[in-house]
This record gives structure tokens, C-alpha cells and sequence, in this order.
């Protein structure tokens, strides 16, 4: 398994990243989430937008959803006639809205989509046995679990503050993806800061192989070491920050 950080960064661009976008690469290729420039992102790939027909969404939040009708028009206009999307509750309605705000990409690909439940699947999603777990975030958002074959598994929380549950929702995965929008000082809510989530590693019954920090907002920037001290204070495990463009061979992780 292959996963490519798209985009790390957060509702306030900072032109160095862009905002949520994950690829997974096995079987066939699957984008996750899809926020402003995360389709930039993905045409710097060998699949590129014409191979991404397969598309999960956390939430419904802009810095995660923007790029889908850039995707769909992309894939129209490259001759690509499909594009199945999955997503939690509410997210028909939002493709659908979409489509009637644009209402010239009508009909012009072959769409499914499909809603996710908490607790629900295993769900066979683009070859990944993918299982889902609410978050706590501002509204409806759902946490992955990637598993393929007998490799080891990726988990990505979405957006969510940080608490032994989502933690323990990733034992024994080579990978945790966590939200960790701001430094400590930030009094913030809905978004773990590195204490919490340090604290929520450290107290939950987890194994977990490395971690990676996304969703960063601009008051990351030059704190990064900084906000490593504090996870490190309270937990011991790897903790490395994501950045655009970077690919993990999910196989190789502990090389």
C-alpha cells in the first residue's frame, strides 16, 4: 500500500500546502477528501485525476470538499465517464447541490454514491477494506481504517479532536494520519493541540508504528519542532510532521 499526502494543510492556505487530500494506491487508487488544490496535487501523480474515479470524504467541510466539481469537470473534459463517491451521511445532498449550482455538468459522468455509517462496513472500497468511526468534530465526520491483504493497516482521522477512542480505533496500524491543527497556546476546540494529543497516545491501549501530523493550520508554521516536545513530553512513540507530495510505502514503514 502507497499513500501520498495531496494536501496538509487547512482551511487558511499558507502556498505551502494545500489543503486535505489523501491518495492510496493498491489495487486501484483512491482519493481521499478533495480540498482546494488537492487536484494540482494529484495531477503531480502517475494516476493523475483521469485514474482517481474513486473518491471518500471525511466531511463536508469546504477545506475538504472544494475540488470535487474541479475533479468532475477534469475527468469530463479528459473523456473519463465515471465517478463513484463515498462519504458520511449527507453527502448525496451535497453532490447534488453542487449539481444544481453547476447545472452545465449534468450528465456528464456516470455517478454513484454511496453514504457511510459509524461502526458500519467493513466496506470493500477500490480494493481496501475501510471500517469508519465518528469523530468529534463541528459537524457529522467519520475516521478510516485502510486495510488491504495481509498488510499492515493506515488509519486517518479526519478531523477531530484527539481522544483515546480514535487512538484505540487505530491499534496496530503501521500508520496514524491525526489532525493536529494548532500549537498549544491556540485555546481551540473541535482540533487536537500536540498536549492532547500526546495525552490521548500516551493513555490509550494502542500500538501504534508512526504517526503523522496533518491539517496544519499557518500558526504551525516555524513551530514544528516546538509542537514535537510537547507530544514527546507525554508520549514516546514516532511522531513525524506530513508535508505535500510526500509518499509512504505503508510495507516499508518500520525500514
Amino acid at each position: 500500500m502507497q499513500v501520498r499526502f495531496l494536501g496538509t494543510g487547512s482551511a487558511m492556505p499558507t502556498g505551502e500546502r494545500f489543503q486535505t487530500g489523501l491518495l492510496f494506491e493498491g489495487e486501484q487508487p483512491l482519493l481521499v477528501d478533495c480540498g482546494s488544490g488537492v487536484l494540482h496535487g494529484l495531477a503531480r501523480t502517475e494516476v493523475g485525476y483521469e485514474g482517481a474515479d474513486t473518491l471518500l470524504l471525511t466531511h463536508h467541510h469546504l477545506d475538504h470538499v472544494s475540488d470535487i466539481p474541479v475533479l468532475m469537470k477534469a475527468r469530463w473534459l479528459a473523456g473519463e465517464e465515471s465517478l463513484t463517491i463515498y462519504g458520511p451521511g449527507g453527502t448525496e445532498e451535497l453532490i447534488e447541490g453542487t449539481l444544481d449550482t453547476h447545472e452545465y455538468m449534468q450528465d456528464r459522468l456516470d455517478l454513484r454514491i454511496e453514504e457511510l455509517t459509524p461502526g458500519g462496513g467493513p466496506y470493500e472500497i477500490a480494493g481496501f477494506e475501510i471500517t469508519a468511526m465518528e469523530t468529534r468534530h463541528s459537524m457529522e465526520c467519520l475516521a478510516y481504517r485502510f486495510e488491504r491483504g495481509d498488510g499492515p493497516p493506515v488509519v486517518f482521522s479526519g478531523d477531530s479532536e484527539a481522544f483515546e477512542e480514535l487512538i484505540e480505533f487505530g491499534d496496530g496500524a503501521a500508520v496514524l494520519i491525526h489532525d493536529c491543527s494548532f500549537p498549544d497556546e491556540v485555546d481551540v476546540s473541535n482540533h487536537p493541540t500536540p498536549t492532547t494529543l500526546g495525552r490521548a497516545l500516551a493513555d490509550a491501549d494502542a500500538e501504534i508504528g508512526r504517526v503523522y501530523l496533518t491539517h496544519l493550520y499557518p500558526h504551525t508554521e516555524g513551530r514544528h519542532e516546538e509542537m514535537l516536545d510537547s507530544i514527546k513530553a507525554v508520549y514516546d512513540g514516532e511522531v513525524r510532521f506530513a508535508r505535500d507530495g510526500l509518499s509512504l510505502d505503508i510495507s516499508a514503514i518500520d525500514d
